[in-house]
């Protein structure tokens, strides 16, 4: 009898959690919603969430707040996301190389899931660009690692960080290309990498492209490759840099995750939102002129989906990792 009773009381507290959260879900959000970024401000990945978090808060009815945590590699980010209540209210959308980190570039990185946050979608994937200054005078990819083979360490480009996919680009582009260029590191964003790039002290610069849009657009600096497997319809004139070197292939991407606890109800709300508004004709017109395309995905196919690019990028690291 005590033993059916306690069994009893078991199933009643499980149907009352159940019944809470699904009624906090049905309320979900009666308040501003935090998205925490660990990208710089005026960041490609900066960009298209500022576009998502718009259409979430038209969705929602509630203002969808982007709240920038750069540095460290991403685990300033991190850490700021993970200490948030499991409420939703606090959300956090981490960029690729925060799961895919360079050993000891980063504290507490990188980062799993679902052991560190719970997954709740696809947002964005951004293919890398590849910019010169004219005065370089290299107008192709091919020119650059032959005038680098010629140079050897004395061509400089710019990365948003040591252990972003910025600087991964650099050193994939050195190991495959068998060239060797001198990494420059930027912690806040392009912007600050551009002054040396216009000063002449940097002359190469890898960036998403709405990094690199308003430079291009004034002749500051030449883009010369993309990283996408094939060329972009939105840039049918650039070559995709595996036309030069066959299979390179270097494209960011960000997720949308909570704080381990937060509800499933929850998770599954904001995933099914997420879903609709990635989806939409008019935002990803908006994204493709950045360089950027939406996939949606749900949380199942979203871990998958990290965890195949972590297997990935593992043997490009441990290559990295080995060199002098």
């Amino acid at each position: 009898m005590t033993r059916w009773l306690g069994m009893t009381w078991l199933c009643l507290l499980a149907v009352a959690v159940a019944t809470e959260a699904a009624a906090q879900a049905g309320n979900y959000p009666n308040k501003s919603v935090k998205i925490i970024s660990d990208s710089a401000a005026g960041s490609t990945p900066d960009v298209v969430l500022r576009f998502v978090a718009d259409r979430l808060t038209q969705s929602w009815g509630q203002q969808v707040l982007v709240v920038n945590h750069p540095g460290a590699g991403g685990s300033i980010g991190a850490r700021v996301a993970a200490e948030a209540g499991p409420d939703g209210y606090t959300l956090y959308m981490p960029v690729l190389s925060t799961f895919v980190s360079l050993p000891g570039a980063a504290a507490n990185l990188p980062l799993q899931v679902p052991r560190d946050f719970a997954p709740i979608g696809f947002v964005a994937q951004n293919p890398m660009f590849m910019a010169v200054a004219p005065a370089l005078g290299v107008t192709s990819l091919a020119q650059l690692i032959a005038l680098a083979k010629a140079k050897p360490g004395e061509i400089a480009y710019a990365a948003t960080g040591i252990g972003r996919l910025t600087h991964l680009t650099g050193e994939l582009l050195q190991l495959r290309a068998g060239i060797k260029l001198l990494m420059v590191p930027y912690t806040g964003g392009p912007a600050h990498a551009f002054s040396d790039v216009l000063g002449g002290r940097v002359a190469m610069i890898i960036e998403g492209y709405s990094g690199l849009a308003a430079a291009v657009q004034g002749g500051s600096v030449r883009l010369i490759a993309v990283g996408s497997a094939q060329r972009l319809p939105d840039f049918p004139d650039l070559p995709a840099a595996a036309e030069t070197i066959p299979g390179f292939a270097s494209t960011g991407w960000q997720i949308l995750v909570a704080p381990v606890g937060t509800s499933e109800a929850i998770i599954r709300k904001v995933s099914e939102d997420l879903h609709r508004v990635v989806g939409e004709p008019e935002l990803q017109k908006k994204i493709a002129k950045l360089g950027s395309y939406t996939r949606a995905m749900g949380p199942a196919e979203t871990t998958a989906f990290v965890h195949g690019e972590q297997r990935m990028w593992k043997p490009v690291l441990e290559q990295i990792a080995r060199r002098p």
